[in-house]
This record gives structure tokens, sequence and C-alpha cells, in this order.
């Protein structure tokens, strides 16, 4: 990959669109194979000292790149602007080849609540805008919330699920929401749905009688987010579940013909996320999946109290995946994710 820079000292936004628009007009003159990628934008607020932390991320999404992503890196005590424009490609050998721009921005806390004015000029417009705020700054989600399309964020990074659900609740109301703790349950979510697809075995998702959650200790969200998919996709009715004093929540679901006892258990790992799932059911069946090397470890017992085991290969996408899938739902719309916050929130201790 090669990049052109242009970087300026106490600068203002216009400066910075022109000097984006010289940069691709030189590089489309010095070879007219390069045009711009013209599909997303992104917004990224973060506190200056974790600006290289969030750039590295943000490079390993994979093919999932914005094509303009604009970085704004709040420095307290700062007053001036500072920016630095790449554009960033590779020559092709034949046919077309794609540009992709970043503009990084130091700025100060007084400039969040006038971000619009500071971020709108350097945007590329018509496209749809993502926004991701890793820190807070809800100076600077007000400020941009009525020129962006979907709104980041990840519930797994607030303490309190509750909290961390009913932002994303009063979001909903003004923009689309990507969930990273929702994208992490999203192999799990893909293999149970599998392995109850087969006409013979959809009979006994109304015979669940159990349903065990085992995640990260500050993936509670998670947990709580595959729950409510199940008991909205299958219709449970939800009570608030109970704190066991830092081992996990307890409760149950409740569906026409019986009961669902839940659980939910924190279990030492270091990547965020699920650890494991099981679901029983009344019959005998029961299904586990569980973390492991290369992707997901499945035991399955039959009612006549058969077992077997095998790997599930390339189920995790890791954060990496994690942020580039992300990266990619702003262009999608998952009809699912709602209705399992509702029912999430519904299933939040009081």
């Amino acid at each position: 990959m090669s990049e052109d820079i242009w970087a300026a000292r106490d600068t203002n936004p216009d400066a910075i669109e022109a000097a984006l628009r010289g940069l691709l007009h030189d590089r489309h003159a010095a070879n007219e194979g390069l045009a711009p990628a013209r599909v997303l934008n992104l917004v990224v607020v973060v506190d200056r000292e974790w600006k290289g932390e969030i750039a590295n991320r943000l490079d390993r999404v994979g093919r999932y790149h914005a094509s303009r992503t604009v970085l704004c890196a709040v420095e307290a005590g700062r007053g001036t602007l500072d920016a630095v424009a790449t554009v960033t490609y590779e020559e092709p050998a034949s046919g077309i080849g794609v540009i992709r721009e970043q503009v990084v921005i130091d700025m100060g806390p007084e400039h969040l609540p006038v971000l619009q004015t500071v971020v709108d000029p350097v945007l590329v417009s018509e496209l749809p805008t993502l926004m991701w705020s890793p820190h807070g700054h809800e100076e600077a989600v007000a400020a941009l919330l009525p020129i962006i399309d979907v709104m980041l964020l990840d519930s797994d990074g607030l303490l309190e699920p509750a909290q961390a659900f009913g932002r994303a609740h009063e979001l909903l109301e003004y923009v689309y929401v990507v969930d990273l703790a929702w994208l992490r349950t999203t192999p799990w979510r893909e293999r149970l749905a599998a392995s109850f697809d087969l006409p013979a075995r959809r009979c006994t998702l109304d015979q669940i009688v159990a349903l065990e959650i085992r995640h990260q200790a500050n993936s509670t969200a998670s947990g709580l987010l595959l729950t409510g998919w199940l008991a909205s996709r299958l219709q449970w009715d939800r009570e608030p579940l109970q704190s066991r004093n830092g081992a996990g929540l307890r409760g149950a679901g409740r569906r026409e013909d019986g009961q669902v006892a839940i659980g939910l258990h924190p279990t030492n790992q270091d990547a965020p996320g699920l650890v494991g799932v099981t679901v029983s059911c009344s019959d005998g069946f029961a299904l586990s999946l569980d973390r492991a090397r290369g992707g997901l470890c499945a035991q399955e017992r039959s009612p006549d109290g058969r077992a077997q085991t095998w790997k599930i290969l390339g189920a995790s996408r890791g954060e990496g995946g994690i942020l580039g899938e992300g990266v990619r739902q702003a262009l999608l719309r998952d009809p699912t994710y709602r209705p399992a916050l509702d029912a999430a929130r519904e299933l939040c201790p009081q």
C-alpha cells in the first residue's frame, strides 16, 4: 500500500476538505486507474491518549474499511485544530484501484458541542455516515446525531447492562444502532439456529426447559442479548433475573406449557463475549457449544442418552473481525436486534 499525506497546525475544516480534494486530484492525475471509494463515512471520537490504539483497531478491520474515516482526538486544554489527511491506495496492475481516505483531527473539549461544524465539511456528501464514540463524549454524539445515520456502540463496554441497553434504546429513536455486544453473539445464534433447523428437531424448541450461558465477566450484556434473542423468537414471557452476588444471574422465562430455567455465569476468559451455551429440553436432548481453539466445540446428547462431540471450525471472528463486521452492518439492517434488546431490558435485574 502507498499513501499521500497532508498535515497542518491551527487549521480549519474548509482547509482540511480542500487538502483532501487536492490529494485525490493529484493522485488521480498521476494514475487514472485509481478512484476514491464511495460507500460509507466513519466518524470516530476518542480521547487523544487512546488515538493510537483505536487507529490500530481500525487498521485490523480487514476489507471492511470505511471510504472516508474522520478520527477526532480530544485533548484537554487544546483550543485549536491540528489535522493530518491521508489517502491510501494500491497501484492497480490493471483495472481500477481504490483510494481510501483518513483524516485525524486533534481538538479540544470546547469543540465537541459544535462538532457538526467541524466534521460536516469533511464528510463525503450523500453517503451514509457511521459514528463510533468508544469513550463516551455524549456532547459529541448529541452534536452529530442530526447528520449521522448509524451509531456504533458496545453494550459490553458499560459496567451496567441496564444503562447500556437504555442508551441503545434511546439512540434507536434517532438512528440505526450497531451493537458490538450483539455481534459477538452472532456465531452462537447462527449455530443454535442451525442446530434446531432440521424439521425433526424444530418441535423440541417448545420443549426447552433450561438455558445456561457462560460469558466473560465484563460481557453480561452479550449474555443477556443472546437470552433476549431466544426469548423474543420463542415468545417466552420475561421477568427480571436475580443477581447472585457476583456469581451471575438466575431466573426463568415462561412459555405456554411450562417454564425455562435461565442462568448466566461469568467465566474467566481474556476475550470479550460468550464462553459457552447449553440448551436442555424436557425429552432429554441437550446441546452445548463452547469456545475452543479454532472454533466452537459442540456436544450433543440425544434423548436416548447417546452423546457425540465435534468441532465447528472458524466460528470466532476475533475482536478485529467484530469491529469490521460492525462497519459492514452499518450498510445492513438486522430486524432481530431490537426485539432482542427489548427482551434483554426486561430481563435486566432491577
